[in-house]
């Protein structure tokens, strides 16, 4: 039973959050996704990632290693999507970068945060970076059929990770007027993040329900099942391997629509990925927790 109440205590502001953006839109209310959108991942989450690096105790040689072992997970995670996608006679473009890319971000930090504390939320800082590297150049050349590394080294997110990585291993900080305001601006990542979760969810109409649930359930249980491995393999502490599992098996991103629509993929299809991960995660992500706790 304490268990149970633990993991309530954990997902349920997460998923609060993710109600409120929902209801909003279905009330009437106006929401800006693009801009708020904007607003976090160029300016408050870049800011977040940048803090929560420089202010880590974490050992630096365990950051390393987790970096190692998230894109190990990713590698794999690319090679066996991809051969499900390829004899599920489904389209690449389409399918195989949302089965890869879950939604770090939106739902993964926030469930590190509230579980295991800002050590947590350090190491799923370092699981989000990697990831978004990886989509930001991998996954829109899958999308788009091309191009995507050059735009790579503009986004801030990658900036604020590469800053936060130099000031934690020179053990710089910066000036304590400097660092409240930057921590104020993070402070807003998370709570935009889950509200444009449920809103994005609320505006998304997909088409049919069983594919989409059968492909949720696959990327789930095939992310599991390669991030287990690799947390024994690279012999990770308890909350850097229950963060790696965590952040692997979360639901499809919404960023995944977004490219799926500015690129001309699919994009029906990959909204069906979207809300019906997003709302079977809602019963996957407590009992992943569970284990993980």
């Amino acid at each position: 039973m304490s268990i149970i109440l633990e993991v309530l205590q954990i997902v349920a502001p997460v998923f609060i959050l993710a109600a409120i953006g929902f209801i909003w839109v279905k009330l009437g209310g106006e929401y800006r996704v693009q801009f708020v959108t904007r607003l976090a991942m160029t300016l408050s989450v870049p800011c977040l990632i940048f803090v929560s690096l420089m202010k880590t105790s974490i050992d630096p040689a365990a950051l390393s290693e987790l970096v190692v072992a998230s894109v190990v997970s990713y590698a794999l995670l690319t090679l066996v999507v991809f051969a499900i996608v390829k004899l599920a006679g489904l389209e690449v473009r389409t399918f195989l970068a949302p089965l890869i890319f879950g939604n770090t971000g939106n739902l993964g930090m926030p469930l590190a945060l509230f579980a295991f504390g800002e050590t947590g939320l350090g190491y799923a800082v370092v699981i989000f970076a990697v990831m978004a590297v990886i989509s930001f150049t991998f996954g829109i050349w899958l999308v788009s059929g091309g191009g995507g590394f050059a735009k790579t080294a503009k986004e801030p997110m990658v900036g604020a990770t590469l800053l936060g990585i130099l000031f934690l291993y020179m053990d710089w900080t910066t000036p304590v007027w400097v660092t409240n305001t930057l921590e104020l601006i993070g402070q807003m990542a998370i709570p935009l993040m889950l509200i444009t979760l449920g809103v994005a969810v609320a505006r998304l109409h997909p088409a049919g329900f069983i594919r989409p649930l059968v492909l949720s359930v696959v990327k789930i249980a095939v992310a599991i099942g390669i991030a287990v491995p690799v947390g024994v393999w690279f012999e990770l502490a308890a909350i850097p391997f229950a963060v790696l599992v965590l952040q692997l098996s979360t639901p499809v991103a919404v960023t995944s629509y977004l490219l799926a629509e500015k690129y001309k993929a699919d994009a029906e299809a990959v909204a069906g990925l979207v809300v019906m991960s997003t709302l079977i995660s809602v019963l996957t992500l407590p009992v992943t927790l569970a284990f993980l706790l």
